[in-house]
């Protein structure tokens, strides 16, 4: 699962991007100012950063000054309301991949993620394969022995966060947080529901397991 950085300091849409990503299977770090971005991907490998330019303290282009003399390679988009020429000439000159004018359009991104990481070499997997089960991405549809398994999305959403990060331990307030909508008056317990149902759909398929972990949450354990 490829990991994203998303510097943004207007905190409802970093929320809003971050949660876009992980829905379309991507990890995300949310950051609101260039210093906790600089722990973040001090912390961990990224695949990718998207960082506005018109921030508080540091902004997008010292930011991604700093970016470059550490790192050469890593992809960077600029996601900004800057639609100037010169704005635009003086990020790619400071070494940006690509350049967005908020306001966004979240399956746009999508595009340009997409693009970007194709360009650099890199590939988002469309299936997951696990012994006789496959997990298709693109159709949010389920196989097992190439017959498929009947899910609704949140179900396919669910199993597939579980099995891309195998043994990783998720809890139910974080499965809520990345799956459910934040106006929701669900509990998390409602969490306990979907895994039922998933348990049972997927019962006859001895490759994987969905683990309960008692007082936490629940994680993937392929066999």
């Amino acid at each position: 699962m490829f990991r994203i950085l998303v510097l943004e300091d207007d905190l409802e849409l970093n929320k809003t991007v971050c949660a876009y990503l992980r829905q379309n299977f991507y990890e995300v770090s949310g950051c609101t100012s260039a210093y906790d971005a600089y722990q973040e991907l001090y912390r961990k490998n990224h695949n990718l950063i998207i960082t506005d330019i018109m921030m508080p303290d540091i902004d997008g282009y010292e930011f991604v000054r700093t970016i470059r003399e550490r790192n050469a390679e890593i992809p960077i988009l600029f996601m900004t309301a800057k639609d100037d020429i010169e704005s635009k000439k003086r990020g790619f000159r400071l070494g940006v991949d690509d350049y967005m004018v908020k306001p966004i359009d979240l399956e746009e991104l999508l595009l340009h993620i997409e693009a970007i990481l194709r360009r650099a070499g890199l590939v988002a997997k469309k299936r997951l394969e696990i012994g006789d089960l496959s997990l298709d991405v693109e159709e949010h549809t389920a196989y097992v022995n190439g017959e498929e398994v009947l899910v609704t999305v949140r179900e396919f959403d669910l199993l597939y966060k579980l099995l891309s990060n195998p043994k990783k331990t998720f809890t139910r307030t974080q499965l809520m947080d990345e799956f459910w909508d934040v106006e929701t008056e669900s509990s998390p317990r409602v969490v306990d529901v979907y895994i039922r149902k998933i348990r049972d759909k997927f019962s006859k398929c001895k490759d994987f397991e969905i683990v309960t972990v008692h007082g936490l949450g629940y994680k993937g354990v392929i066999k």
